[in-house]
């Protein structure tokens, strides 16, 4: 590891502040900042064994995508990119810190689960990562078991609405798993859509020979989202438990969430760069093409997504995640041809957040430090990461991105870093691009190129939510 680094004459921003200012790293966390030309600065830069030039350009942290799937199993195929691929097609969008989701199976206890995910991701991580739970099976020793993964730094359990018979929970064992978490301290991260109704509507639609991906997102209504989403809400009151909904897609859903937000009630919403930027105008592209957009929660029509950007500028949406979970169209979104709910649900993303989320800034949705707030800070702290992670300040972990905001691109499968076949955005131009990346102070992304290297990425136990203490 470089000993002492040098950032030098670009604009810091975090989520609380924007200054000129020289930053030192030093044996892998940030030592201090200082004004460019200071008397500190200049000395630094004397002593520095490495000095990188950051004029015209952004230094803001290393981005936290809360919500991630690598090598999800799913039906009957698994998520495209390994830990290996993911994280390093994460460091290439700026992204140094991924919470990625471990997955109970049904009659398997908390631990089989996790040791599973120990096990895929140990050494091969480019950046760093930890995990929530996915709980698909509460009881009795379940329950027992979140106490003591809270104990071990995963603090958070991820429960379902949807997908009767795989990861559903009903309404008695959500409220015994928020009654838990409201004791342990954990938070409840919630997949909120009726899945037992969909799961009529979606038998309804193949009867009539409705087989096209497009009917996907017909059938997953925004109403019964906005439903478990106001369920969701009513049984953490009942329990005395903070909620987190994930995936928020519908203007409906924001309105229970506002609701919920002004009543007092610790309550927080997560949606995702396909929500702003895409719609069922992709869900509907002809030839079988409507399967690459394929997730859920699905896409909504496009007079959804100024209410998903007034819900981010208010702060009744918190965070931006990806909810990155990639299968190739070739041979995996090809499994649901004539049968759109055999169509592996997920899309790819984690290469793209911050760069959507900065074009978002660009077309004034939101400003500068709301961006750094919403994928980097504001992550960091819903999940027990902060000031390690998410932000720039003396004693943070060196995890720095140097952004070109002027720099032009056009996103495509064919330069991209996730091993996936297509992108979801592919054609869309962009202004403002990752230069460099810092993870804990080595340089994994170097003036465009790839430095880093599988294995780097440390584990990084978490504690409890901040917004809670």
């Amino acid at each position: 590891m470089t000993s002492r680094t040098v950032i030098r004459g670009g604009l810091v921003i975090t989520a609380a502040d924007e200054m000129h200012a020289d930053v030192l790293v030093e044996e892998g966390r940030i030592a201090a900042l200082a004004a460019h030309g200071s008397a500190p600065a200049e000395s630094w830069s004397r002593s520095a064994d490495r000095t990188v030039d950051a004029t015209g350009k952004y230094v803001i942290p290393g981005g936290v995508d809360a919500h991630t799937h690598m090598e999800l199993p799913f039906g009957g195929t698994s998520a495209s990119d390994t830990f290996e691929t993911g994280t390093k097609a994460a460091a290439w969008g700026g992204t140094t810190t991924i919470i990625d989701f471990a997955v109970q199976s049904r009659g398997q206890a908390l631990r089989q689960g996790l040791d599973a995910w120990y096990a895929k991701s140990d050494a091969q991580c480019a950046i760093d990562y930890a995990f929530h739970m996915i709980v698909s099976d509460v009881n009795e020793s379940t329950l027992k078991e979140m106490d003591g993964l809270v104990g071990e730094g995963v603090s958070s359990f991820k429960l379902f609405m949807a997908y009767p018979g795989v990861f559903y929970s009903d309404d008695g064992q959500i409220l015994r798993a928020m009654q838990r978490a409201g004791e342990n301290g954990g938070l409840i991260m919630m997949h909120a859509e009726n899945g037992i109704a969909i799961d009529v509507l979606v038998k309804q639609a193949l009867e009539r020979g409705e087989t096209d991906p497009r009917y996907h997102g017909e059938v997953r209504k925004a109403l019964l989202e906005s439903e478990a989403t106001h369920r969701a809400i009513k049984l953490a009151q009942v329990a005395g438990a903070p909620l987190y909904v994930v995936h928020v897609s519908a203007q409906e859903a924001v309105a229970e969430l506002t609701r919920a937000r002004h009543d007092g009630l610790p309550v927080f919403g997560e949606t995702c760069p396909q929500y702003l930027f895409l719609s069922t105008d992709n869900l509907a592209e002809p030839d079988f093409e409507g399967a690459k957009y394929v997730c859920s929660t699905p896409l909504r029509p496009k007079e959804h997504q100024a209410a998903l950007w007034r819900g981010l500028r208010t702060n009744d949406l918190q965070v931006v995640s990806t909810d990155h979970c990639p299968f190739c169209f070739s041979g995996q979104k090809e499994l649901g041809r004539g049968d759109f709910s055999k169509i592996p649900n997920g899309l790819p993303g984690v290469e793209n957040r911050m760069d959507l989320l900065h074009q978002a800034v660009v077309d004034g949705h939101i400003s500068r430090r709301r961006w750094i707030e919403i994928a980097c800070a504001t992550p960091a702290r819903m999940f027990g990461l902060y000031p390690k992670k998410g932000t720039i300040a003396p004693g943070a972990d060196a995890d720095i991105v140097i952004y070109d905001p002027h720099a032009e691109q056009t996103i495509s499968a064919a330069t991209h870093h996730m091993n996936v076949d297509y992108s979801a955005y592919e054609g869309k131009r962009l202004t403002g691009r990752v230069e460099t990346v810092l993870s804990r102070g080595d340089f994994v992304i170097t003036e465009r190129e790839f430095t880093g290297r599988a294995g780097h990425g440390a584990y990084i136990p978490r504690g409890t939510c901040q917004y809670l203490n």
